[in-house]
């Protein structure tokens, strides 16, 4: 396993376990039956607002000027959700996103 590997896989989520309330019976198979549903994942390194004109003039090649910095944290959503923030690594070729903190509904 490779430094970076190890470092995607200490990105974890709190489980819901881990509130201290017991589930209720009720509750297991209810969260079991949503655990497959398929969710939009997105990983954003940086945000650009440009007229229409500016658009229109890119031609390959252009550069475009993100709003964040190299090596500043990069945005992680859910469904439009902002869940957590990251670093961008590479993983055997591909770029992946170590998790870093964990974002709550109140700080999105």
């Amino acid at each position: 396993m490779s430094r970076t590997d190890t470092a995607l896989s200490t990105g974890v989520l709190p489980d819901i376990a881990d509130s201290g309330a017991a589930p209720s019976p009720l509750a297991r198979p209810r969260l079991e039956s949503v655990l497959d549903v398929p969710v939009k994942v997105s990983a954003v390194l940086g945000r650009k607002r440009m007229s229409v004109a500016e658009l229109m003039g890119l031609g390959a090649g252009a550069v475009i000027e993100l709003d964040r910095r190299v090596g500043e944290p990069i945005d992680l959503y859910i469904n439009e959700t902002l869940i957590a923030r990251g670093e961008l690594v590479l993983v055997d070729g591909a770029l992946g996103v170590t998790m870093t903190e964990i974002v709550r509904a109140s700080e999105g």
